[in-house]
């Protein structure tokens, strides 16, 4: 008899990737495969890739940390939600529930629950979100990305996995890279991603610096949707909203990065063993979550980091090329690094909670 897994997760591309990893494996081994997320969330159009999972929609409440009125209307949705969660797991007869985080999966963890469910859980981050503190009760069991996470929580159903990479990213050609940017061998490449919240401000002042950096690097610039300046065509400098097939070839040809503190992105750059500047999102922007990221990969020397309010040309200009000098260093430290078979880790341990 097939086995059925529920996946849930949404509310960012970062809380839906590892599930895009992991489902067409599961497909692939023959498993029933269900998405429970949200009417309107990224999470419905990135599942739109996949036709053989069916998609159910239930009602969800945005989890703030802030004064705000939707925050009185919002319990009542998520209730809502976990009376709808409930009554599809009775239709879906499903032996297990993986949650990627976000506000999306707080209903489908606890409908998932009250049927007697198994649920598995990934944290991403170093600390746990709010939406995987409400979940963390009825898991039963807690994979974390960070090694600290387990430490912190001292909790039996935690489980240290590492960081989930995506299959193709490793499969880049770095011929193909310099074709697609119009790049030589002449210089390093220095890739710099703003990522999705806060991008504006990395990207003015890279641009403020490009006189001094194109010197001796050639840049490739990912902005941000609606965020490249087309007055701005200079040799060796590159401007992409986005980059999707091509980005296994540009990271090819990358010899180190500078990037905001996601979890996905710098376990990816990790695997890839690209040294990397993190400019990680401010507590004003966040919960902090990237703050902490940043630092535990500077500790274990993969990193350096330059916090977003000391941001400015000077001090931007200045890491970026310790950060190149001193690149050995850290491409020794990742060498270290043995967590590359987390995604067998992850799918090792939802096999088991259906046993």
């Amino acid at each position: 008899m097939k086995k059925s897994i529920v996946f849930t997760g949404g509310g960012s591309a970062g809380h839906v990737m590892v599930n895009f990893v992991l489902i067409p494996k599961f497909i692939h081994e023959g498993w029933d495969v269900h998405y429970i997320g949200s009417e309107n969330g990224i999470e419905k159009q990135l599942m739109a890739r996949f036709p053989a999972v069916q998609y159910y929609s239930v009602s969800t409440g945005k989890l703030r940390r802030y004064l705000a009125w939707n925050n009185v209307k919002d319990p009542f949705k998520v209730i809502k939600g976990i009376l709808q969660s409930y009554q599809l797991f009775r239709k879906i007869n499903a032996d297990v529930v993986f949650s990627a985080g976000g506000f999306v999966a707080v209903p489908v963890v606890l409908g998932g629950w009250f049927n007697k469910v198994p649920v598995v859980i990934r944290e991403p981050d170093r600390t746990l979100g709010l939406a995987n503190k409400l979940s963390l009760p009825f898991a039963t069991k807690v994979c974390t990305t960070f090694p600290e996470t387990g430490q912190a929580l001292k909790n039996n159903k935690t489980i240290h996995i590492g960081g989930i990479i995506r299959d193709d990213l490793t499969k880049g050609s770095q011929i193909q890279g310099f074709s697609y940017c119009g790049f030589t061998k002449e210089k390093p490449v220095l890739l710099i991603m703003g990522g999705s919240q806060g991008a504006q401000r990395i990207n003015e002042i890279v641009r403020s610096c490009l006189d001094e950096l194109l010197t001796d690097f050639q840049i490739v610039h990912i902005c941000g949707k609606q965020k490249v300046d087309p007055s701005i065509r200079l040799k060796g400098y590159r401007q992409f909203e986005y980059i999707n097939e091509e980005l296994s070839d540009v990271m090819a040809m990358t010899d180190f990065v500078v990037s905001r503190a996601g979890s996905t992105a710098i376990f990816e750059l990790l695997s890839l063993q690209k040294p990397m500047l993190l400019i990680p999102l401010s507590y004003r922007a966040s919960r902090g979550e990237q703050i902490i990221n940043a630092q535990s990969f500077q500790n274990a020397g993969y990193a350096e980091v330059l916090l977003h309010e000391n941001l400015n040309k000077g001090t931007l200009i200045d890491a970026i090329y310790t950060l190149y000098q001193d690149r050995e260093k850290y491409l020794e430290n990742m060498k270290k690094n043995k967590e590359d078979r987390a995604i067998y880790k992850l799918m090792d341990l939802i096999r088991k909670v259906t046993v």
